[in-house]
């Protein structure tokens, strides 16, 4: 089982929110820190932000922050937000043709498992797995320091 790149962004987006308290981060200082596209960040702000995980301010000195508290924000909420199944198999999904659904022992088992996954992710918050804002510089692009304050509005 692998998570999408969605919901791995997803998750480093809310952790670096989170290490930066109450300063705003932008999409673009999260792409550089994290090396991936703006675009596909974006996307997945967006997504956090309608969710109510994230909250957006606009403006010049605009960014993004939690819109909670970080131990309010289950993983396993957020991974249900973000990976679109956990459809292991072909029979967990419609249209389902294999000829061995209705005997096949693989099936309950696998269940069992994205259960125990789920419920283990269920127990845990953003908090933590929250990094202090130096664990982020060691992989931080040019430029990039998330201890910089922004000038107010």
């Amino acid at each position: 089982m692998r998570l999408t790149s969605f919901s791995d962004y997803a998750l480093r987006m809310l952790m670096y929110a989170a290490s930066a308290g109450e300063r705003l981060i932008t999409i673009e200082e999260a792409a550089r820190t994290f090396n991936v596209s703006k675009t596909h960040l974006n996307k997945v702000a967006n997504t956090l932000t309608r969710a109510g995980y994230l909250k957006a301010v606009r403006g010049r000195s605009g960014g993004l922050a939690l819109n909670r508290p970080a131990d309010t924000i289950r993983i396993g909420d957020v991974l249900r937000l973000t990976e679109p199944d956990f459809a292991l198999v072909e029979c967990f999904v419609t249209g389902n043709q294999c000829i061995i659904t209705r005997s096949c022992k693989l099936s309950r088992l696998l269940a069992e498992a994205i259960a125990a996954f789920q419920e283990t992710l269920d127990r845990h918050t953003l908090a933590d797995i929250v990094l202090a804002p130096p664990d982020f510089l060691a992989g931080a692009g040019p430029g990039n320091d998330i201890s910089v304050t922004r000038p107010a509005a």
